[in-house]
């Protein structure tokens, strides 16, 4: 099978990879509307109860301000009003369809990318496994259209700075992380253009929704007042204590199981500093890195999505889409370095598909099975956050990449058409990494 990519240039479109897309994406439409049914809680009342509603409060003109599970930035309206766009459809369908589409065109992305000179098919099989690993999940919330922007991003950034800069500013106005993307770009024009496309079309929008809706900004406070959510890191403190007597409980709050009780505000502020300390870090880099490759941004944004998502106080399953996705991003290219780490959260993308919802009950519970789960997602999410952390630092600011990075022709990444080769090239020659593509 081919289509025309240019005269005299066809590009043949991977049967294997679209076979099996095929395949897990129909089992997965087939959960989501309930024509086969998945052990444990239904995953998609979210889009029934809770997104529908908002549905019918957004599309009068106004935010949602009466309601504390509103949590997200004033673009998060446009993913919740888009199954408008199929009136002829019921909403919770209409979302399902729409998450399907959005998950194709990330999949079409990761495809053509790694086709490229210089890329690799890695990257397209990490999103295909992760979101199948994730279950049904994966459809039931709008996370996998922010995923989709934030992909979209990363791989316009090498040649197109500006436009991964107005991307990752849509995706911050929709759920906040996205803003992370522009950690890794390469100094010079490009964080230049970058960050000022990001800064205008961010302010453009704050500004358009602000005018237009009132209660734009409410979730800010929605957002201060959350608890410790019980698959976070900070739970596992709370867990082990219920076995010692610990007088807490365990409710539905701000629209998540969290944990109340005493010393629940302490645990919280601790993971909120944990989070300053790790971008803390994260700045530390940013300042010493000097070597700049193809890759980088890619790196950079893994990682620190990695960082915020392992310290924070909530860590629901679909927080896992965001890391499966920058992990894809990863290893389209040849220079990354990121393996280990990416192979890591598809690792804990499946046993977070076994906490919830297959035995999200004995999670709630804090037994055996449920504290082992945790346990162990949790390890591996502090281990793939290590991994990467030590990864970047040692290929863009070690001792290694400060000896590249001081050779003349590799000082910078080029601003223009020539990035991707270039950084490909510097990463090839860095010391100690093989110049053959890595599966």
């Amino acid at each position: 099978m081919t289509r025309a990519s240019g005269p005299g240039h066809p590009m043949r479109v991977p049967a294997l990879p679209v076979a099996v897309w095929v395949l897990t994406r129909t089992l997965l439409l087939l959960c989501v509307l309930r024509v086969l049914a998945f052990p444990g809680p239904d995953v998609t009342s979210d889009v029934s109860v809770i997104y529908q509603g908002w549905y019918e409060v957004l599309r009068t003109g106004t935010f949602p301000l009466d309601d504390i599970t509103w949590q997200y930035p004033p673009a998060a309206a446009l993913a919740v009003l888009s199954p408008g766009l199929l009136p002829f459809l019921e909403y919770p369908a209409a979302f399902f369809v729409l998450a399907f589409l959005a998950d194709a065109v990330v999949t079409g992305l990761l495809l053509y990318a790694g086709r490229r000179p210089g890329k690799r098919p890695a990257g397209a099989w990490v999103w295909i496994a992760g979101l199948a690993l994730l279950g049904p999940t994966s459809y039931a919330r709008y996370d996998v259209m922010v995923t989709g922007v934030a992909v979209a991003a990363l791989l316009a950034g090498a040649r197109r700075p500006r436009v991964m800069g107005a991307l990752a500013a849509l995706g911050a106005m929709l759920k906040v992380w996205p803003g992370l993307l522009l950690a890794g770009t390469a100094r010079g024009r490009t964080t230049r253009g970058a960050w000022s496309a990001f800064v205008l079309t961010a302010l453009g929008l704050a500004v358009l929704f602000a005018a237009s809706m009132p209660g734009a900004f409410a979730f800010l406070t929605f957002q201060r007042d959350r608890g410790t959510e019980v698959e976070s890191l900070g739970a596992l403190v709370f867990h082990v204590a219920r076995h010692f007597g610990w007088e807490g409980e365990v409710l539905l709050n701000y629209g998540s199981v969290e944990f109340l009780g005493p010393y629940v505000p302490l645990v919280s502020a601790l993971a909120m500093g944990l989070t300053v300390l790790a971008f803390g870090w994260l700045l530390v880099w940013r300042l010493r890195a000097r070597v700049f490759t193809a890759s980088t941004a890619g790196d950079a944004a893994f990682t620190a999505v990695l960082l915020f998502t392992t310290t924070s106080r909530v860590i629901s399953p679909q927080y896992m889409l965001w890391l499966v996705g920058l992990a894809a991003v990863c290893l389209v290219f040849r220079g990354s370095r990121m393996d280990r780490a990416a192979h890591l959260v598809l690792a804990a993308t499946f046993v977070t598909c076994l906490e919830f919802p297959l035995w999200f009950s004995h999670v709630v519970a804090g037994d055996a099975l449920g504290l082992s789960l945790l346990f162990v997602r949790n390890g591996l999410l502090v281990a793939a956050t290590v991994v990467a952390c030590r990864t970047l630092w040692r290929s863009t600011a070690g001792a290694a990449a400060a000896t590249l990075g001081s050779l003349p022709a590799q000082r910078h990444v080029p601003a223009r058409g020539t990035e991707a080769q270039a950084g490909d090239a510097a990463g090839a020659a860095g010391p100690g990494q093989p110049s053959s593509s890595r599966t």
